[in-house]
């Protein structure tokens, strides 16, 4: 089983919103997965009503998910989500202890690359792989980044932090989707968002395979600036 957990010291920085659209993107009766929403604003669990199929299931955790974590194991789940509040307390802890890896997402600004640095640490005194993910970031021009978007990875590059290659584009068809219950797919496969989802969950399923032994670390995104 795997255990991605989402977390940030920033609020608004983009917890709920990825763990939804990649809950979506990935269950499936031959994969199915779970989320966990340990964030008391209960974003998460909003947009599994507005579903309205209880898929995929949902649990809340107040103080630990360990238990919750392995229930789910028992249960046969592959894959686990676990969206996490805007603190440093003890179910954030929890969290991450439990991580196949830590997805932390950051927008490209100031605030945000400075408050990753809390997270990280939690990580790397967890020893849990963890990278960073741009998101809600300036779309991009003729392929070229914006200059918010370098200056980002330059700060983070300093830290040496692990930062995924592509990033999470400000699009109105994230927000449109999770309005409806839906993922970006489920929205409009063939849009842009769609594709961003499907980039950065590659890319997640390639940590994990480094992670779990199966694959060379070569181009796994915890890896990358590590």
């Amino acid at each position: 089983m795997n255990i991605i957990v989402f977390a940030s010291r920033k609020g608004g920085s983009g917890k709920s919103t990825l763990a939804a659209h990649l809950a979506a993107h990935v269950h499936k009766t031959s994969k199915p997965c779970l989320l966990v929403d340990a964030d008391p604003q209960g974003s998460l669990t909003l947009w599994q009503k507005l579903r309205g199929t209880d898929e995929p299931p949902i649990r809340q955790a107040v103080r630990s998910v360990s238990e919750i974590v392995a229930a789910a194991k028992r249960d046969g789940y592959e894959y686990v989500f676990i969206d996490t509040p805007p603190t440093m307390s003890a179910v954030v802890e929890d969290a991450i202890r439990n991580a196949t890896l830590v997805v932390i997402p950051a927008r490209p600004g100031v605030f945000d690359i400075n408050a990753v640095q809390e997270t990280i640490q939690l990580c790397r005194s967890a020893r849990r792989p963890y990278a960073v993910v741009l998101n809600g970031a300036p779309a991009m021009r003729d392929n070229v980044e914006s200059r918010l978007v370098r200056l980002a990875r330059e700060a983070l590059a300093k830290f040496r932090v692990p930062v995924w290659g592509g990033q999470v584009t400000n699009r109105a068809d994230l927000i449109l989707a999770l309005a409806h219950g839906e993922g970006a797919k489920e929205y409009f496969a063939e849009g842009r968002a769609a594709s961003e989802i499907n980039r950065l969950w590659t890319a997640i399923e390639r940590s994990i395979k480094a992670i779990r032994g199966t694959v060379s670390s070569s181009g796994a995104m915890h890896k990358q600036a590590a």
